[in-house]
This record gives C-alpha cells, structure tokens and sequence, in this order.
C-alpha cells in the first residue's frame, strides 16, 4: 500500500467493475466477559473520508471518538447489537454474525460487503471477508471505531448500574481487576455464563 494504514484501495477496485454501494463491517466485543457484542455497518461517502481512520485498536479513545461524530455525520451507518441472553443462547460466533447482519440490514442498496475476518454472515449481498481488515480497509476500520465507540459506552453506561464492578474501565474484559469484583461480588445479568471463566466462578458457587 502507498502508505501505513488503510486506504480505499478494496472498495475503488470493486468501484471501478460497477459496484455501487460498499459497506464495511466489523465487531467489538468478542472476547470480553460482560456486556454485548456489537457489530457496525458503513458506507464511506469517497468524497468526503473522514481523515485519520484506522483500526480502532490503534487510536486513542478520544480520537476514536473524534472519528465517531465525523464517521456519523458524513457516512450511513448501521448498528447491531447482540445481547449476552443471546451469545449464552448461540455462542459468541453466532452473535456476532447475527449483529453484522442486523447491522447491515438497517443500509438500503448494498452491493458488497466487506467483513473483519475469515467468517461470513449471511448477508443479502456477496461477502468478501478480509482478514485483518481493519488495518486494509477504510470502511471496515470506520465500522471498527463504530462498534468499538458504541460498545464501550453501553459499558460506561452499565457502570452506572453495578460500579463495583469496574465496567467503565475494562469494559467487561477479564482484567485482574474484573477478576477480583466477581470473587467479592459474583455474577451479573450482564455477565456471559457460556464463558468459561464465569461458568466456573458459577459452578463453584
């Protein structure tokens, strides 16, 4: 690539053999032990690419939030969002294909459809999956920072609920600090008991 980061190259090339509309699709919130996972769809205006998208992962939560007003107010974005009764119900992978496809059916007129990783959707479009793709792909790293921004305030947001816990700063992830809330505190509705960890904390209960 010309330069270190996404660009626009996947979605020109489709561009340029007739494919008018080109979503990103990504996920935030696979691995973490409470809270949703949430998926999100956009279709980049190429005229007006917000400057400085990249893989959410990389960006710090202000830039990150930055890029979340720009990506909205310049691009159609679609949200979904999996709740724990249903990743406990069809397993975390299940969810999250669910979200993308929940994501993407709120965007009218897509062509194709650009998803993180090396698992499809079923999706009402081709699908070509990439891994990696949010350090390839402009629209795929415009939906990382999405669902990344989305989900981490559902967090902050539950935090309200339970601050014992500690969700507004790990955001459901399994840090030590998550550890040590659950073995003063114990479980919660928002806690995913089909993961190992909190099935365990449970059954030794």
């Amino acid at each position: 690539m010309g330069r270190e980061g996404p660009d626009f190259t996947i979605e020109r090339k489709a561009m340029r053999k007739g494919t008018k509309i080109v979503c990103g699709i990504d996920e935030a919130g696979r691995g973490p032990w409470a809270g949703p996972v949430v998926a999100a769809a956009v279709v980049l205006d190429p005229k007006i690419v917000p400057d400085g998208l990249n893989d959410s992962k990389k960006l710090s939560e202000a830039r990150r939030e930055s890029l979340f007003t720009a990506i909205m107010a310049t691009s159609r974005v679609g949200i979904g969002i999996a709740e724990v009764d249903r990743i406990d119900r069809d397993n975390i992978l299940q969810a999250t294909l669910w979200a993308m496809t929940e994501a993407l059916r709120q965007i009218d007129g897509v062509a194709l459809a650009l998803v993180d990783g090396n698992r499809a959707p079923q999706l009402p479009c081709p699908v070509q999956t990439i891994i990696e793709g949010d350090a390839k792909s402009l629209s795929i790293a415009a939906a990382s920072i999405i669902a990344k921004v989305t989900r981490d305030r559902i967090m902050v947001g539950h935090d309200q609920t339970y601050p014992q816990y500690g969700f507004a700063r790990h955001k459901g992830y399994g840090t030590a600090l998550h550890q040590e809330a659950l073995r003063r505190h114990g479980v919660t509705p928002l806690h995913r008991r089909s993961f190992a960890p909190i099935a365990a904390l449970l059954a030794a209960r």
